[in-house]
């Protein structure tokens, strides 16, 4: 699991810019420029080249990976007039997910998931006016490549719409990303919970214990876009269309079965620990019921052996132990306890506890 933990010096002043750790090999800046008849995609190298598309193109959309580069953030920052806390913002990850409005643009912050072989959450940092949208990532890989190829093939409204109509769609492609990642943990509930059952090993409680928390993480991350989501329906900047509005309703309600499928699997995962003791209980139950059943039929055996083993001299007394003498004295004890043992197996089983 990454930990989220914000790079900021004590006493720093408002808006100073401290590079964080670098997370990524390489900065990659990704630029599409597009309009209803034409568009144009490029990597670059720097911003300045990035720029002339500006003045080509309805809306341009600067994708930025990486976010240790100081200079740059600070040139994008001079260049559209972004807010310098904000800026402040992108480069101190580890911000609680947010929506602000300022003259000529909103800023969002929001989180990113990613599960291999560990949950990984990254922070999504997203600038949007009439023109320009500015999305700012820390590591490579993102749920965006349907929306690159919708404006690349011309699908769709997309192209013949503003940058407020991009901030909603990349806005619901993030949410959309994490059901696949709640479908994994809700298969390895399912697995966890069918070995629970079966065979309530100490091995899993680990694995209990990592779902539990990369869901509290999940809930973390995904209880603030609720509130992002409606703010940004809710804004009356005027830098949001009315039809814009209209999608963003949808993915507000995305975000909403996106909570309830949260809240639904940790309350499954919190159960799996009841799951284990109960399994853990019930198999010891069985094997001391087991081991009941066996004690209770040995008792009257080992009275009986207890009895003969006493050696009391037949000869000194008829009372004691004529069976002593007998030639069938021996089968006769043995088969006394073999009829025992089994009609005391009989009445257990009639009565229901084997």
């Amino acid at each position: 699991m990454t930990r989220i933990i914000r790079h900021v010096t004590p006493g720093a002043s408002p808006g100073a810019l401290i590079a964080p750790q670098q997370k990524v090999e390489h900065l990659r800046i990704h630029v599409v420029g597009y309009g209803p008849d034409a568009t144009e995609e490029a990597e670059v190298a720097t911003l300045e080249e990035a720029f002339h598309l500006l003045e080509k193109y309805p809306v341009t959309w600067i994708d930025v990976t990486g976010v240790h580069d100081i200079e740059l953030i600070q040139q994008l920052g001079d260049r559209f007039g972004l807010h310098e806390l904000a800026l402040e913002d992108v480069v101190n990850v580890g911000q609680r997910p947010k929506m602000e409005e300022y003259d000529d643009h909103i800023f969002v912050v929001m989180r990113m998931l990613h599960l291999g072989s560990v949950l990984n959450v990254e922070q999504f940092s997203l600038f949007f006016g009439r023109r320009v949208v500015i999305t700012i990532q820390e590591i490579e890989g993102d749920p965006f490549d349907q929306i690159r190829e919708r404006i690349r093939s011309g699908s769709g409204r997309i192209r013949t719409l503003e940058g407020d109509y991009l901030a909603y769609a990349l806005v619901d492609a993030l949410e959309d990303s994490l059901y696949p990642v709640l479908e994994q943990y809700g298969e390895w509930i399912e697995q966890v919970e069918e070995e629970l059952l079966h065979d309530p090993k100490p091995e899993l409680l680990e694995t209990v214990h990592r779902i539990k928390r990369d869901l509290l993480w999940v809930r973390r991350a995904a209880w603030p876009h609720r509130e992002i989501i409606n703010a940004l329906q809710r804004s009356e900047s005027g830098l949001i269309a009315e039809h814009t509005k209209d999608y963003l309703r949808d993915a507000y309600d995305h975000a909403v079965q996106v909570m309830d499928v949260v809240e639904t699997f940790r309350d499954l995962s919190g159960g799996l620990m009841d799951l284990y003791l109960s399994s853990l209980s019930h198999r010891m139950n069985e094997v001391m019921k087991v081991l009941t059943v066996m004690a209770s039929i040995f008792i009257p055996l080992t009275f009986i052996a207890g009895i003969y083993g006493m050696n009391f001299n037949p000869d000194a007394s008829e009372l004691n132990m004529p069976e002593l003498n007998w030639a069938l004295g021996y089968p006769t004890a043995i088969g006394t306890m073999v009829v025992i043992g089994i009609g005391m197996l009989i009445f257990f089983r009639r009565k229901g506890w084997i």
